[in-house]
């Protein structure tokens, strides 16, 4: 099928499927592009979004050149069906990752496989599948292996230690996950139609025109009724049955039941459920389950605007905000056990804090703190948007506001999930203390500048808020705290600084620092939010209408689409403009509902953006971090923060909505 943006999807043409440890973009022409394995930070091995040369991938499209497709999930779950349609025939291809069935008697450990299901529903279709992969960021190379004639290729790639970039870290557990590159096996089998006749297919080893390593293709044709059912896996796994046309569907099975036991927990049921419950799966899908840590996005070097700014980052790591952020939508939803798995990776890490008792913005998803920056030169990027980065130079950033956050998702952990412990207590006490101390200092901010550091305005709201949780959990819980009165004072004074400080009077907006007095922010929506001031307050909606402005006249908002601030004016180390950002948009949408209480017609305004917003999700209802002025999708894909804005949104208008129509 044909790629229409010289050689590439668009970000928002694919859907995603997982297993807790990894995930994968299934294109909706039937190919996989990007797959990291076998953990959310190990090298990649289908890589196409980011090379399209080199990259590596594993498609299965129709060989016919006319024929359109489409893609869903099924419901309640996050196996994916790609459909082709044609006159000839409708053929579809099933994609998910195995996870074993609640209670299960047969499967009751997780089979670490990507498994494919090829059928023709009507007709008769013919396919192309192609496998090749590109180990190590496509750095390694590999031998190829075909076995049992034709029905098994194996590839073994040659194992090339780096020193530097990830995996060089003195963690053991990150060091094997990040620096994985494991052979890999690909196995199918095939299915009968009902008279009886089978497909044919042979692996055949294959050549590509653009000096890719070896691959596997094979061209088959299926007849209405028959099936092929492919399966890659790794050789670390310890059992490994001999697999089936009954076996696969058991595990398609289980799998379903999995996703499904899981989203019948969700407690919401307003306006938005169905946008919602998918939200909550993407949200699942990026959690990793040996520690309860949220990866901030499944890719990594996805551009945030096309040509030469070099906003491409990693996201395959686990920052406090968003988790923190996570955790609150869970709760929001009645998911509590997925917080209280977060809350004791959380407790895990404040045991390892810094020497001078902060913490760091992110860590590993098993709690290192080692994720060095690095450039892959070789990988042309995403349209060609490079550079490719793998790690995240920003580990080591000061961003104040994560304190906050944290301690905002804590105090509702205790309230709708599970009281704190004294142990607990304790380490919660300390970041207050933390906070109380260092409140004062310059940061990064929350979008991760790299320019000078700033008194932002966002992270000295969010210092309130550390401090405003930590009294409140002593006021309900009466837990001891010999520095309360410090912390009160503390609060308080920095309150007043805020409103002086972060004041601009002559515009009548809150500016995005101390220091950039004429700069707006769009994280500043986040005030009432987390009940720093009320969404009524005339500040607030002063600068609320400001941000409401098209850029032209000031402001951060076009099309009903936020932008985070002014990529051009402000300075924040990098060059060009980039697209408007997801999160913001929907804070905008809840703000304004807060804001509806003298001003109904706020809470009309708040549900046009959110439906808006909804409708520019993709086919699938996937998210990216930002939207272009066309409307496409860019930066990491799919984007934890902007599902946590969609829930949160969703809850809180839904909520408004009820007492004006209860």
């Amino acid at each position: 099928m044909r790629r229409p943006l010289r050689g590439y999807l668009p970000i928002d043409q694919y859907g995603m499927i997982g297993n807790l440890h990894t995930t994968a973009l299934v294109g909706i022409d039937g190919s996989i592009d990007f797959m990291c394995w076998p953990e959310f930070d190990s090298p990649s091995v289908f890589c196409r979004m980011l090379d399209k040369n080199i990259g590596g991938h594993f498609s299965i499209t129709p060989s016919a050149y006319s024929i359109s497709s489409k893609q869903q999930y099924l419901p309640f779950s996050n196996v994916i069906t790609t459909k082709f349609l044609s006159e000839e025939g409708v053929g579809q291809v099933t994609d998910f990752m195995h996870r074993p069935r609640p209670k299960s008697r047969t499967h009751k450990h997780m089979l670490p496989w990507l498994i494919r299901i090829v059928e023709v529903i009507r007709g008769e279709l013919s396919f192309d599948m192609e496998c090749f992969p590109a180990f190590d960021y496509a750095r390694a190379t590999h031998e190829l292996e075909i076995e049992d004639s034709g029905k098994r290729a194996i590839f073994r790639p040659e194992v090339v230690s780096h020193d530097e970039g990830l995996g060089v870290t003195d963690n053991d557990e990150d060091r094997v996950a990040q620096t994985a590159v494991y052979p890999m096996d690909l196995r199918y089998v095939v299915g009968c139609s009902g008279s009886g006749s089978c497909p044919r297919v042979v692996i055949e080893p294959g050549k590509h025109s653009d000096g890719m390593s070896q691959g596997v293709k094979s061209h088959f044709t299926l007849q209405e009724g028959q099936r092929v059912v492919f399966d890659i896996e790794d050789f670390r796994t310890k059992f490994d049955p001999p697999i089936s046309m009954p076996y696969m569907e058991d595990l398609l099975e289980d799998t379903l039941m999995y996703w499904l036991t899981w989203v019948r927990k969700n407690k919401y049921s307003g306006r938005w459920l169905e946008n919602v419950e998918r939200s909550a799966l993407i949200l699942k899908l990026l959690t990793y389950e040996p520690t309860g840590a949220v990866v901030a996005a499944a890719t990594f070097s996805l551009p945030e605007a096309i040509g030469d700014s070099g906003r491409n980052w990693d996201y395959r790591f686990t920052w406090v905000r968003d988790s923190a952020f996570t955790m609150y939508a869970f709760m929001r939803l009645g998911l509590t056990s997925e917080a209280k798995k977060y809350m004791q990776f959380v407790m895990k890490l404040c045991q390892g804090k810094n020497a001078d008792g902060g913490l760091q913005i992110m860590y590993t998803l098993r709690g290192g703190r080692d994720m060095p920056e690095l450039i892959l030169p070789h990988l042309e990027g995403y349209r060609g948007c490079a550079p490719v980065r793998i790690g995240n130079g920003a580990a080591d950033h000061i961003q104040l506001d994560i304190y906050g956050e944290l301690l905002d998702a804590v105090y509702l952990y205790n309230k709708y999930s599970n009281p704190l412990s004294y142990d607990e207590w304790v380490e919660v006490r300390s970041l207050v203390d933390y906070v109380c101390a260092n409140h004062n200092q310059p940061d990064m901010g929350i979008w991760e500048v790299r320019g000078m550091r700033q008194h932002f305005t966002y992270s000295k709201v969010q210092c309130w808020v550390a401090m405003d949780r930590g009294i409140r959990l002593v006021e309900k819980r009466g837990f001891p705290c010999k520095n309360l009165t410090r912390w009160r004072a503390t609060r308080d004074a920095l309150y007043e600084e805020v409103m002086d400080k972060a004041w601009n009077s002559e515009k009548e907006m809150f500016t995005q620092s101390y220091e950039s007095k004429d700069m707006l922010d769009a994280a500043v929506l986040a005030m009432p939010l987390v009940f720093f001031c009320d969404g009524t307050d005339p500040r607030f909606v002063k600068t609320m209408r400001r941000i409401m402005l098209p850029p032209h006249r000031g402001g951060l908002t076009a099309n009903n689409l936020v932008f985070r601030y002014n990529a051009v004016e402000t300075d924040d180390g990098l060059s060009g403009e980039e697209g408007a950002f997801s999160l913001c948009t929907f804070w905008l949408a809840e703000a304004l509902a807060r804001a509806s209480k003298t001003n109904l017609t706020m809470l009309y305004k708040a549900q046009v953006i959110m439906d808006e917003m909804i409708m520019y999700g993709n086919h699938v209802g996937l998210f990216s971090e930002e939207i272009d002025k066309s409307g496409k999708h860019l930066g990491n894909f799919p984007q934890a923060f902007t599902h946590i804005a969609l829930i949160s949104a969703a809850f809180n208008i839904d909520r408004v909505l009820k007492t004006v129509n209860p």
